[in-house]
């Protein structure tokens, strides 16, 4: 069974009742088996949107406590890659939270990535492989 990684898109239409991707969000999350690895840049991207919205931010809090979402890397540890990766991409431009993703996926080879951002189409992992995405159609 692949490894879900989680964007902040899903996880904040997850939270955010008022998100128009909720429905979607949590239907996709239903048929998934977690836990769900995710980067503490995701994290705080969540808890901005979130916060953006006027939608408290405990509920993210409790996912983790709970392990259903979970921190897949450590940034001192993969910053040489996640750096690399963001160059790579610069022109996109990349964001450190969707390097991390990047980063996790070449990590987990078994793994897709729950994401609402269609520039997961353009991004490869380990220089050429596409990753594979769960996204809503267009």
């Amino acid at each position: 069974m692949p490894v879900t990684l989680i964007d902040a898109g899903p996880l904040t239409a997850l939270l955010n009742p008022n998100d128009e991707w909720h429905p979607s969000a949590r239907e996709t999350i239903d048929q998934l088996t977690g836990p769900f690895l995710t980067s503490e840049p995701v994290v705080t991207e969540t808890l901005h949107l979130l916060r953006r919205d006027g939608c408290d931010a405990d509920e993210l809090f409790a996912l983790a406590e709970a392990g259903i979402i979970t921190i897949g890397l450590r940034f001192d540890d993969e910053r040489a890659a996640l750096r690399s990766l963001m160059r790579k991409y610069r022109s996109v431009p990349m964001s450190l939270a969707d390097a991390t993703l990047v980063r996790l996926s070449e990590m987990h080879r078994d793994s897709q990535v729950f994401t609402f951002d269609a520039d997961f189409r353009i991004y490869r992992r380990n220089g050429n492989k596409v990753i594979p995405v769960l996204m809503p159609e267009e």
